[in-house]
This record gives structure tokens, sequence and C-alpha cells, in this order.
């Protein structure tokens, strides 16, 4: 069985997911191009809405979720491709929740985004990923490729921040905090994308071996 072919439940589901990610995206778009248009414009203002780490991921689950929903075979439907959202998303979930989450108050449409981007998009879709996907695929050293995304994330940001002194999370904030910290923040961020990874090969291999082949038939 192709991976990108799942039954009509799960490609439902899969459907049901790619639609709150884009829903929620849209959302904080447009809220970021009311913030910015009256200062930087909606040129900057795009580029800052991609700056977070949290739009991207949600932008792959909108990319995987979809694939899965329309029957495409090719990148996003590889297991491997899976497995790497299912992480990106859910440090996602868990870096807001045990560390930002508290800096902040969201009102009104803010926080329906705010809520989408970091909690629902992240449950749906590993629920998603858990109940209705394949498994068995990954490998242990597949972590090590998942991690050229942040780590490319992570060039980006420093180099964008250096010039226009802006940086999307206060951890990484450079001109706050100093190079000594934020070396040492980014190495624990690192940390959780390496424990995280771990536990969603562990998982697959778990699943592969106690879920019946037929399960992802057609």
């Amino acid at each position: 069985m192709s991976p990108a072919r799942l039954p009509v439940v799960p490609r439902t589901f899969a459907a049901l997911v790619g639609l709150l990610a884009l829903t929620a995206l849209a959302l904080q778009y447009v809220l970021i191009l009311q913030l910015t248009r009256d200062n930087v414009g909606a040129v900057l203002g795009t580029v800052r809405f991609l700056t977070y780490f949290t739009i991207l991921s949600n932008i792959a689950v909108a990319l995987v979720a979809s694939a899965a929903a329309a029957v495409h075979s090719g990148f996003f439907a590889q297991a491997r491709v899976r497995g790497a959202v299912a992480l990106y998303i859910g440090v996602t979930g868990s870096i807001y929740f045990f560390i930002l989450r508290h800096l902040w108050q969201p009102q009104g449409a803010q926080w329906w985004a705010d809520t989408g981007l970091h909690y629902a998009v992240p449950l749906a879709y590993w629920a998603w990923w858990l109940a209705c996907v394949p498994h068995g695929t990954l490998r242990w050293r597949d972590v090590a490729g998942w991690l050229l995304f942040p780590l490319g994330y992570v060039v980006w940001v420093f180099l964008r921040g250096a010039w226009v002194g802006e940086y999307p999370y206060p951890f990484i904030d450079v001109g706050q905090l100093g190079w000594a910290r934020v070396g040492i923040n980014a190495l624990g961020v690192m940390g959780v994308f390496v424990v995280l990874g771990l536990v969603v090969v562990g998982l697959d291999r778990l699943l592969g071996r106690h879920r019946e082949p037929a399960v992802g038939a057609t």
C-alpha cells in the first residue's frame, strides 16, 4: 500500500486537520497584516509572519494533511515527512505550553488564532498521525535528518535578527539576552527536538508492531 492511500475516514480526518491549520494560519496572517500595515507594510509583515516557527510548522501540517486528504503521492505522503511534521508541530505546542503561554494573554480574534496554532492543530495532527497512518517504517537515524530544518530555521532567525534587530521569540533575542544565554537556550530547544524526535520514532515502531498491516489498505 502506498503511504498516500489512506481509507476514507482517515482521509476525512486529514481534511479536517488541514482545514483547521489553514483557518488558524489565515486568521493569524490577517492579524499580522493589520498590525504591520501602518509601519513596515504588507511585504515585511509577511516576512515577519513567516519568521515564526509556529507558522512554518502549521504550514507543514496543512501541506501533509491536504496531501493525505487528496490522496496525493510524493514528498508530503512519505512516512518520514509525516513523522517530521509530528515532531515540528509537537515542539511548537510543547514550547508554547511550557514556556511562552505565560508571557501574554491574547484576546478576541488573537486568542482564537493562538489557540488554533498552538493547541488545536498540534493535538489534531498528532491524533491523526497516531491513529490513521501506517506505522513501522521510521528509523532512529531519521531524527538526525529531521534536525536540519530547525537548524536552518535558527540560522535564518539569527541572520534576520542581526539585520533588523528583531527576534520572533524572547528566549532567542540576542539583543536582550546576549549570545551566551541565547546559545544555551538554543541548545535546550534542540534537545527538545532530539527527545521528541526519538519519541516519534519509538511510537512509530511500537505501533507498527501492534497494528495489522491491513489497517491502511484501501
